[in-house]
């Protein structure tokens, strides 16, 4: 299947009389087999554009030509389109009152006809490759929320589709089981040759297994091009910004009596967001020793907490006022504190700064 698009716009009138256009001018040509990851800031218009190209919504302007086909046209009959085009939305759409083998052999039979039972070998044979098997007889209900996401895979592939799309297929998911559903479409991307639109925050899963980028914000695809360009080389400056993207947490300790577990609280906040809650415990421990003990004479305390997604690093930074060598040199040093820390970390780096001095721990 080849698609062209052109000069698609979608506009949102809201009841209060304002006007939000969500895509002003997209624009692409997509070829059989390829693997594209869509990225940018949320509200861009992302799952918008996945949603008009399988029919779910309906643009306000511009044209899809389908192999030469423009399926905007009057009287289309998308439910053929959709024959061939299946789409993994983010929250499952499992039906609960069936099994999970009754969930993706549903459709076959239903739609393509498929006799039973040989729907239920395919089906069985899907459920494999997704790890699922044993699951079989299970109720969704049952389930785990990656669990189900590998089941709303199975269903979609049950229909034998030429394009899937995937919309944010993690984002509703505990970042623990993240993983298991992203080795799934990666197990996809490099086996079937099947073409896919994979919209996506994850950032080094969008580099690894796409074959092209597109970068969209404010309503238009910014940049495509390969990931080495886009991640490596991006034209533009907003691209730049967003695939560089270092996220930051800042606390300022002026007092012995700070809130230290609200401050833990905080971090794992930002660890779940950025789907490293693997940092978590380490973070912990190193921001206690190095905030209560090793660092408690050293006060105020700048402390940063920092994920930078293209490197995939996560560090925990203590910067000092008026300092030109690092404490943790001194002979006064808990030196039991400080082999807690060195433990917990990947790397200690201890920089001086324009204003002090900065030991910076890799997670």
């Amino acid at each position: 299947m080849n698609i062209s698009v052109r000069h698609l716009s979608k506009t949102y009138h809201n009841p209060d009389g304002t006007v939000f256009q969500v895509l002003k001018d997209v624009n692409c040509d997509i070829s059989q087999g390829e693997v594209i990851s869509i990225i940018g800031p949320s509200g861009t218009g992302k799952s918008t554009f996945l949603r008009i190209l399988n029919g779910l919504e309906t643009p306000s302007g511009g044209e899809i030509i389908v192999d030469g086909e423009n399926i905007l046209a009057k009287n289309y009959p998308f439910h053929k389109l959709r024959k061939r085009m299946g789409m993994v939305f983010q929250n499952f759409n499992l039906f609960s009152d069936m099994t999970v083998l009754e969930n993706i052999i549903y459709a076959p039979c239903k739609l393509l006809h498929l006799d039973p039972e040989t729907a239920r070998q395919e089906g069985m044979a899907l459920l494999r490759m997704v790890r699922l098997a044993e699951k079989a007889s299970a109720m969704p209900d049952t389930l785990s929320g990656g669990q189900k996401q590998r089941v709303a895979i199975a269903r979609c592939l049950a229909m034998k589709p030429e394009v899937v799309l995937f919309d944010e297929p993690t984002s509703a998911l505990d970042p623990t089981m993240v993983g298991e559903v992203l080795s799934v479409i990666r197990q996809l991307a490099g086996d079937t040759g099947m073409t896919m639109l994979i919209v996506t925050h994850e950032m080094k899963f969008a580099r690894d297994v796409s074959s092209r980028i597109f970068f969209m914000n404010e309503g238009l695809i910014y940049e495509d091009g390969s990931p080495e360009q886009i991640f490596e080389r991006p034209v533009h400056s907003a691209t730049k910004a967003f695939v560089q993207c270092i996220q930051k947490l800042v606390f300022d300790i002026d007092s012995p009596d700070f809130d230290l577990y609200g401050m833990q609280s905080d971090m794992a906040a930002f660890c779940n967001k950025y789907n490293v809650s693997d940092k978590r415990e380490a973070l912990t421990h190193i921001t206690e020793e190095m905030t209560r003990v090793i660092l408690k004479d050293y006060l105020p305390l700048h402390v940063v907490l920092s994920y930078n997604a293209h490197a995939e690093e996560t560090t925990v930074a203590f910067m000092m006022s008026g300092l030109n060598s690092s404490p943790l040199e001194r002979e006064d040093v808990d030196e039991i504190a400080f082999m807690m820390v060195r433990a917990m970390a990947k790397e200690i780096i201890e920089e001086p700064t324009t204003k002090g001095f900065r030991i910076k721990a890799v997670v």
